[in-house]
């Protein structure tokens, strides 16, 4: 039995050996079509050869991207993941055993922990909490991938700030080399705006009938919305071509696009009546999903396990049994309210909770058991003693 067994090992210290061993060329190729950048982390940690042969970052971290109005102010794009922490399965009880955190990237080796739905810091951390977040601990998932375009150097101030893209969403894609991209965004007309590889400035595409509301990367396309719930899948060819793909929804106030669970679902918040100007507060909801073969938007009656959520300049979903005391069939929303101080405008966003089978709703902290998902840390998120919860 004794010899059986260390024949077995040096059979896997074989293998270990030879996948160790795989040309760089080869590794740079599967590092390119990984999904998510939590991946590419996974792949470098596998043995220091494969640590060595891949690069952090497939693409810069910073470029110029020259606004379309011909201003010189340069910005750059800012990448946020949405992850999932949960405990090994062999500690996993019925308590909460799932925390959702954005992190966004500063530099490479170096990132800060912000709201999975809006855009601010986590604030007032326990004392105790760790400055280094050791993921190989946790089981770990990638949910989604925010970005935002951020100034390179400073703010320009006063009018030359007004052509400034609108404070929403901005979505990339991958090349099929894996190296470059393009991005599409919501330019302050309500216009889409692309950057593509070999591009300085930003292209406004003039072809939306409507203002936009929202757009994502769906299926290896762009996809965006306006606010009739007209939707278009964009090329990015030169210039880009606009491809209907359903015929508006009338009725609510705001089109967000999700994907959840394979297809692409369509929220349409309805605001409270009589509320206008810098504060808009959800009434209710109602959610379609993309029939392509018809397109058409069809409404949903149930989303069944599964949670949306709709960020400040995100949206994504999750199947809600993957947390403790969690129901699906619900929505996470944000309250945006801007208020002045001195001669500046500024936000403050509270989140809340929708029920699409009953129309229930609140804010987070009337409901516990989901207020916990996000706020406030889970103590195996930070403590060594995992195996003692």
């Amino acid at each position: 039995m004794h010899v059986q067994t260390q024949s077995r090992k040096l059979q896997l210290n074989s293998s270990m050996a030879r996948w160790s061993q795989l040309p760089p060329d080869l590794l740079l190729l599967i590092a390119q079509r990984l999904n998510t950048h939590f991946d590419l982390l996974c792949l470098r940690s596998v043995c220091s050869s494969w640590h060595a042969c891949v690069p952090s970052r497939l693409r810069p971290s910073r470029f110029q991207i020259l606004p379309p109005d011909g201003t010189s102010c340069s910005l750059y794009l800012s990448k946020r993941s949405i992850l999932c922490l949960r405990l090994p399965e062999s500690h996993c009880k019925p308590t909460n055993c799932s925390w959702l955190i954005k992190v966004e990237e500063d530099a490479p080796g170096m990132a800060h922990l912000v709201n999975p739905l809006s855009t601010s810091q986590f604030k007032q951390l326990p004392p105790n909490f760790p400055k280094t977040i050791d993921f190989s601990r946790f089981r770990v998932s990638e949910l989604g991938q925010e970005y935002v375009l951020q100034y390179m150097d400073r703010r320009p101030s006063g009018e030359a700030d007004e052509w400034s893209l609108r404070k929403e969403k901005v979505t990339c894609s991958r090349t099929s080399n894996g190296e470059d991209f393009a991005m599409l965004t919501i330019h302050k007309s309500g216009k889409l705006a692309m950057f593509r590889p070999g591009d300085t400035r930003l292209t406004i595409i003039h072809d939306m009938p409507s203002r936009c509301d929202d757009l994502i990367y769906f299926n290896g396309e762009f996809y965006a919305v306006d606010n009739t719930g007209r939707t278009v899948t964009v090329s990015t060819g030169s210039p880009p071509v606009l491809s209907l793909i359903a015929d508006s929804v009338f009725g609510g106030d705001k089109k967000s696009l999700v994907e959840s669970n394979g297809e692409l679902l369509m929220v349409d918040t309805y605001f409270c009546p009589g509320i206008r100007g810098l504060m808009k507060i959800a009434a209710r909801f109602k959610v379609f999903k993309l029939d392509q073969t018809g397109h058409t938007w069809v409404e949903v009656e149930s989303l069944g396990d599964q949670i949306l959520f709709l960020g400040e300049k995100s949206t994504f979903s999750a199947v809600a049994s993957e947390f403790s005391g969690c129901e699906g069939n619900c929505i996470y929303y944000t309250h945006t309210f801007f208020f002045r101080n001195g001669d500046r405008y500024h936000a403050n966003t509270t989140i809340g909770i929708f029920n699409l089978e009953n129309g229930s709703m609140g804010p987070l902290s009337s409901f516990p058991d989901y207020s916990k998902v996000i706020w406030p840390p889970p103590a195996w998120a930070y403590t060594d003693n995992i195996g003692s919860i």
